[in-house]
């Protein structure tokens, strides 16, 4: 085990190798020797004991991002299919050539891999974006701040999360890792702006505590089953939103089924979209 170091990639032998994870740190727990791992493409953050932990080849690990990549990447495209639609839908009868007037997003990430991805997919899908890289404890004294800098018209406060091991009560949020973080960061966005229309809010990670996030002013969360979710997911939930018309309700199964984990991960409430046309589109 003197082999394995912090920011290699892993696995769990007593999971069946299920999910990749990347080791952020070492510690020792009742004399047991301890790694805390974050997910590779999930959103999950879980700690194990070293023996349990196999590293992963490095082709391996390749050959795992690229499916990844892939699975974002067709879930891109059905993104622009829709839009086209809509927008030909939509398109004035006249001469006058229409321009786009999206959401803005302002998107905090307690995970700095996931972040850079999800800032690159934003920029692919046309979504105008201001993003940070905050861990999730701070990110409750952090999100007033921001949202006063950036005034966005949708809000994601995501990262890593997870119910511990062992417990049993979904109830208490003390059995969740980083729950109680998120809740107290919608909190304090509520604060700033307490219509869920003029700020559209969507919060939570991995097995998330998704009933008390709906309840502190979520418009959307994780997780409804306590499943983990895909690193991408909040990204398609805001551009969906992003990009559905002021005068229209996001159809509410047309945003789960749009991201990667579908409903068992995310779910939410009945919320207007933020999309504008404009027309005439200028030349200059």
């Amino acid at each position: 085990m003197s082999e394995i170091k912090a920011g290699d990639i892993v696995a769990r032998v007593s999971h069946g190798r299920d999910v990749l994870f990347k080791i952020t740190k070492f510690f020792t727990k009742r004399g047991h020797d301890m790694a805390t791992l974050r997910g590779l493409d999930i959103r999950l953050e879980a700690d194990a004991p070293l023996p349990d932990l196999v590293k992963i080849p490095r082709e391996e690990v390749s050959a795992y991002w690229k499916k990844v990549m892939t699975k974002g990447g067709e879930q891109v495209r059905r993104c622009f299919e829709r839009r086209e639609k809509e927008q030909i839908k939509n398109r004035p009868n006249d001469k006058a050539e229409p321009f786009d007037v999206p959401g803005k997003v302002l998107h905090i990430d307690g995970d700095e891999d996931y972040f850079d991805l999800c800032m690159s997919t934003y920029k692919q899908l046309g979504v105008p974006a201001e993003g940070y890289n905050i861990p999730e404890k701070d990110q409750p004294q952090r999100v007033q701040e921001l949202l006063q800098k950036h005034m966005p018209d949708i809000l994601v406060l995501t990262g890593h999360d997870g119910f511990k091991k062992g417990k049993k009560d979904f109830r208490d949020i003390n059995n969740y890792r980083n729950s109680k973080y998120f809740i107290e960061a919608v909190k304090n966005a509520r604060r700033y702006e307490k219509n869920r229309d003029d700020l559209v809010i969507f919060a939570g990670a991995c097995q998330s505590y998704y009933e008390a996030l709906l309840e502190a002013g979520a418009n959307f969360a994780s997780a409804p089953e306590r499943v983990l979710i895909h690193a991408f997911d909040p990204v398609f939930v805001a551009e969906k939103v992003s990009y559905t018309p002021v005068y229209r309700q996001v159809p509410l199964r047309e945003i789960l089924e749009g991201t990667i984990t579908g409903y068992p991960g995310v779910g939410g409430i009945d919320t207007l979209g933020k999309y504008r046309m404009g027309v005439p589109k200028s030349n200059y």
